[in-house]
């Protein structure tokens, strides 16, 4: 899904669009609150750390959670991410073996995860869990899940892109918010803002904790370049290459989660090679791609970069002795 351009703008047309369709966010508000309580959540025996938002979208859940899977791995645990596999039509729960599994299988967000640390994919988060206390890992790492109550909390981190903040305000699908602000901040412990200032918290008093992306991406200074992407926000990859002093000869854009075709991959060749450019992608496409399909595709590494990495580690210690 792309996010519609009225969820961000301000003008009159923008609001009249964004206030005929509040009546359905309010439903959409109303079955997460309806969901929480009456949620009889798992408690797993490991620590439970979840990565979540309150918007639609990319906002920065995934390169965080591999940050604080490393912080644990540093630490002598024995951390494992659970995702949903969105994308992906396994149900699980299962560990995700890299070597032998597709995005098409489960996901393309569990796959890149895979390449990191050990992964297990679960529709049902609570079965998930299981499988991790039955394996002994002590600590997971939940990459997404704010609005998920099949499983215990031990700590919930709210990502925030401080760029686009929270839109206009509106629940889906007359804005980006999953829930209400004050609902889905009442189950936060911490907020992490990514890029740009923190929105307007309202009465939110835990941490604030900043990061930003740090992309490796300094030899292709001067270069010519076709990007292409199929992400939460294309734009944001697209401006990345440019500050790096990319020179984008064109920028393709596909929904979020996209499967290319050989024929789009085909297309996306011919048009790098009638540029005479480099053809460029994020991590994220790049899984999605079957490895016969990945010959002359650069990829762009990007990393999260806390301001506050001491704070973060705190929170989880102090998580730590809570479970």
């Amino acid at each position: 899904m792309r996010a519609p351009e009225f969820w961000s703008r301000n003008d009159l047309c923008a609001r009249w669009i964004g206030a005929g369709l509040a009546p359905l966010g309010w439903v959409y508000g109303a079955s997460v609150a309806y969901k929480s309580a009456r949620a009889r959540p798992y408690r797993a025996r490991a620590q439970v750390i979840c990565v979540g938002n309150l918007t639609v979208g990319g906002t920065g859940k995934t390169p965080l959670a591999l940050v604080i899977y490393e912080m644990l791995h540093q630490s002598g645990r024995r951390p494992v991410f659970l995702s949903r596999g969105y994308g992906g039509v396994q149900r699980g729960p299962l560990l995700v073996d890299p070597a032998d599994m597709t995005a098409a299988e489960v996901g393309d967000e569990p796959l890149l995860l895979a390449h990191h640390g050990a992964v297990i994919v679960a529709r049902d988060r609570g079965a998930g869990a299981r499988l991790a206390d039955t394996m002994g890992f002590d600590a997971i790492v939940m990459d997404d899940g704010h609005q998920n109550f099949a499983l215990a909390k031990d700590l919930s981190l709210v990502v925030i892109d401080g760029e686009l903040g929270f839109g206009n305000g509106r629940l889906v699908p007359a804005g980006p918010l999953r829930e209400s602000l004050t609902q889905g901040l009442a189950r936060a412990d911490a907020v992490i803002v990514i890029g740009g200032t923190a929105p307007d918290l309202g009465s939110y008093r835990e941490p604030v904790l900043h990061g930003a992306f740090v992309a490796d991406c300094a030899s292709w200074k001067g270069r010519r370049a076709v990007a292409f992407a199929g992400i939460g926000r294309p734009q944001k990859f697209f401006t990345t290459l440019r500050a790096c002093g990319v020179d984008l000869a064109e920028c393709v854009a596909f929904a979020d989660h996209h499967p290319y075709t050989a024929d789009e991959l085909a297309c996306l060749a011919r048009t790098a090679k009638l540029h005479d450019a480099m053809l460029i992608t994020t991590e994220k496409d790049y899984v999605r791609l079957m490895p016969e399909q990945r010959a002359g595709i650069c990829v762009l590494a990007i990393k999260m970069q806390l301001r506050e990495p001491e704070r973060l580690q705190s929170l989880i210690d102090r998580a730590q002795v809570r479970s």
